[in-house]
């Protein structure tokens, strides 16, 4: 049997700036019928800014959906057809004021597939040189700089709770002990 959903339609019931609802009639496998809401994103590119040091520098901001501030690797939404590449590049910038000699393509997942389509694009950027942030006008950060040893430390006493944030600091910590390439 192979498991597999047909779409039978799709009703749009949200479009807004960063996200768009809808409700999809799905053809189950075994031939009944059942809907499914999607959320639908454009994409996103996260980084993880690395230093020679071993020390990665994050942005700690206020995420109003979990009532709280949180300490997470720079990332943005991708705009309309961007490559992803340009857009990690873009918000290292805006949200740091870094920019790198390497920003170079670690992985892409998919954030939440249960209900949305993001995928999330992964990029390493070393030989890091800082500037100014630039940040959008609704956009209140902090940027601090951390050794990984103390970001793993910080992923298992729940002081970091953000997914792409443990996935890149995790990373991180492979490429450091060579496990995985840079």
């Amino acid at each position: 049997m192979k498991y597999e959903e047909k779409t039978i339609s799709k009703k749009e019931f949200y479009k807004g700036n960063i996200i768009n609802v809808e409700k999809w009639q799905v053809l189950l496998p075994n031939g009944k019928e059942a809907s499914r809401d999607v959320v639908i994103h454009p994409g996103a590119s996260v980084i993880i800014p690395l230093t020679e040091n071993n020390e990665i520098y994050m942005v700690r901001q206020y995420r109003k959906p979990v009532e709280a501030e949180l300490l997470e690797l720079p990332a943005g939404k991708l705009d309309a057809g961007e490559d992803p590449k340009v857009c990690a590049q873009r918000e290292l910038k805006e949200e740091t004021g870094l920019d790198a000699d390497e920003i170079k393509h670690v992985l892409s997942f998919n954030s939440t597939p249960g209900f949305t389509n993001e995928i999330l694009h992964m990029y390493l950027a070393t030989g890091l040189h800082e500037g100014t942030a630039c940040t959008d006008e609704d956009e209140f950060l902090r940027v601090e700089k951390f050794p990984v040893n103390k970001l793993l430390d910080m992923i298992f006493n729940h002081e970091i709770t953000d997914a792409k944030t443990i996935i890149g600091i995790f990373l991180a910590d492979k490429i450091l002990k060579g496990d995985m390439k840079k």
